[in-house]
């Protein structure tokens, strides 16, 4: 904007006035009247762009407040949806907890029922067949696997000899078994079961832990000759003569086979024989119409302070459920083999099959490398 000498008319000075008052021209009054008018315009001007200014200003103060309740808005819901994921987490870690408690419950349980059982496991008599080393290396027991699996009524157990075979059949879950095989019928006599296949799985110990005890009267007679006469008799021969002092004997109190072996365990009365016979190592017996060199060893007992098993699955062998008693033990035993045999249906050269009719109860063995 001009300066405020630009806004006013000038006036000439003082000597140019007559009576008091300034002669002025028309065309000094005209000019100033021109320069009112440019001011004016300008100052229109300036009012339209402010009032331009001010309008926007308006529109973006409108939209600044309306991004404003936007996003309060949206802060709002996120802070509701906060809250919820919220309650949502803390009854999950609720729950949680509550799992958690339960299968801890269930594990102290497991553990009670475990060492119920540990003491009432059948004492077994067993010979320990190995070389005795003192590298720790060595200083391990290998188990042979003999599982009992009970089987209920109405199931089976089938064994491939391809583990992948197994697998597809266990896949597929339900499987429509044929019972008409080898027999001429119309579609409508055929008679068809379903049964579904689950894994086995079962318990293998992972962990043993034994305490071994040296019987100071006992002694583990081996290398018994093959002589073809009962077991009582071979026992009679030997309690007469280690129970003679010339032999180095003495009153012997018991006699006893191991368990699948060809071993005698001998108990004698008094303390010290066993430790004198055992020193000799070995022993001339007369048993029979010969003399025989008999192994006399140490008897050691032992008891189980610590077994830890873990579950494991049987990869060949497949568990067959629902089977309804409608054939007789032998026929339905080959009707599954048949029909698990059909490489058609997934199926593949079958190994074993052990079936258990309804209403009876069964149990199978696995060995070792057998499931």
């Amino acid at each position: 904007m001009d300066s405020d000498e630009d806004s006013f008319i000038q006036l000439p000075p003082a000597e140019g006035l007559e009576d008091g008052f300034p002669e002025v021209t028309p065309e000094q009054v005209r000019r100033e009247i021109e320069h009112c008018k440019e001011l004016c315009r300008a100052l229109e001007q300036d009012h339209a762009k402010l009032q331009m200014a001010k309008e926007t200003v308006e529109q973006r103060t409108r939209e600044l407040r309306k991004e404003g309740e936007l996003l309060h808005k949206n802060l709002e819901q996120q802070m509701s949806l906060n809250r919820d994921e919220e309650r949502s987490c803390q009854t999950g870690i609720f729950l949680a907890k509550e799992e958690k408690n339960r299968l801890m419950q269930e594990k102290e349980v497991l553990k009670k029922k475990l060492k119920e059982m540990l003491p009432a496991l059948p004492e077994k008599k067993m010979v320990f067949k190995g070389l005795v080393t003192n590298k720790e290396d060595t200083n391990k027991l290998m188990l042979t696997p003999l599982i009992r699996y009970p089987l209920l009524g109405g199931s089976a157990l089938i064994t491939f000899e391809k583990a992948e075979v197994a697998q597809r059949i266990i896949e597929v879950k339900e499987h429509v078994v044929e019972l008409s095989y080898g027999e001429e019928l119309e579609e409508l006599d055929r008679c068809r079961v379903r049964v579904q296949a689950a894994p086995v799985d079962i318990l293998l110990p992972s962990a043993l832990e034994m305490r071994l005890t040296r019987n100071s009267r006992s002694i583990l007679v081996s290398d018994l000759p093959s002589l073809g006469i009962p077991e009582e008799a071979l026992l009679d021969k030997l309690e007469l003569f280690f129970s003679k002092t010339k032999n180095g004997g003495g009153e012997v109190e018991s006699r006893e086979f191991l368990d699948n072996s060809d071993q005698v365990v001998l108990t004698f009365a008094q303390d010290g024989v066993a430790e004198l016979l055992i020193a000799r190592g070995h022993i001339q017996v007369s048993v029979g119409k010969g003399k025989h060199k008999l192994k006399i060893s140490p008897c050691m007992s032992g008891d189980i302070t610590n077994l830890q098993l873990q579950p494991s699955r049987c990869p060949r062998t497949v568990l067959l459920s629902g089977i309804p008693d409608v054939l007789g033990e032998e026929p339905m035993r080959d009707a599954l083999e048949i029909h698990f045999q059909k490489a058609s249906r997934g199926g593949g050269e079958v190994d074993t099959v052990a079936y258990v009719p309804a209403g009876q109860q069964g149990v199978a063995v696995f060995m070792e490398d057998a499931c």
